[in-house]
């Protein structure tokens, strides 16, 4: 199914080309990628007409689309992707993650990998217990959006987070020099502190992390 969601999806994203909004977008997103300047709610409605019709994609579908979005120029082919990986992603088995790890390194930047993570990734785990010792592995990679997705997988987990890898991951990164990662330690904790505020005010108080993390993860406490 990917060739007739990708051409259908081809033919509405460049009737809606706007250059001068192109412009912008890539300006905001400090140049790193082309855009076609298409809003996100226009996506969204250009993103369901491209598959509608189409059936239950198989995971062997959801990667050759995504793997095809990937390699167009302009950002919103990956955002589609994104999109789809996230509304599919029970489909996905244990099998898939060298895949995803893939779309998460490759033209990377918060703005793909955030939903990969937690809306991809953390599904996929939380599903398979096999991929727990992957996340492990990953918190302590050398690719900084790697780490990120480690740190950010159980976001949306709420109760059923392992606090224990929670904490240890964060502690583990705390003293990272990296912008996007002590930004991820903070997120996390501010997620979970909805959960458990004690619990996240405690961790704080008890380890030495960046002003950023810190203050990130007592916002709303």
């Amino acid at each position: 199914m990917t060739e007739p969601v990708l051409d259908r999806l081809t033919a509405l994203f460049e009737a809606d080309r706007d250059h001068a909004r192109a412009v912008a977008m890539r300006a905001y997103m400090r140049d790193q990628f082309a855009f076609l300047g298409i809003m996100s709610p226009r996506q969204r409605e250009l993103a369901r007409q491209a598959t509608a019709g189409t059936p239950r994609p198989t995971e062997a579908d959801l990667l050759a689309l995504a793997g095809a979005c990937w390699a167009r120029p302009e950002r919103e082919y990956q955002y589609f992707a994104c999109a789809y990986l996230r509304k599919h992603a029970g489909v996905l088995s244990a099998g898939a993650l060298p895949a995803v790890r893939g779309l998460i390194t490759t033209k990377p930047w918060w703005d793909t990998v955030d939903v990969l993570a937690a809306r991809v990734v953390g599904p996929m785990v939380n599903q398979h217990a096999a991929l727990i010792p992957e996340m492990d592995a990953w918190i302590a990679d050398d690719d900084i959006w790697v780490i990120r997705t480690a740190l950010l997988h159980q976001l949306f987990y709420k109760a059923a987070t392992d606090t224990d890898r929670l904490f240890g991951y964060c502690a583990r990164q705390a003293a990272h020099s990296d912008f996007f990662v002590r930004k991820a330690i903070g997120w996390a904790l501010r997620e979970y502190a909805k959960t458990d505020p004690a619990a996240v005010r405690s961790f704080v108080e008890a380890t030495p992390l960046s002003g950023l993390s810190r203050r990130e993860a007592l916002k709303n406490l």
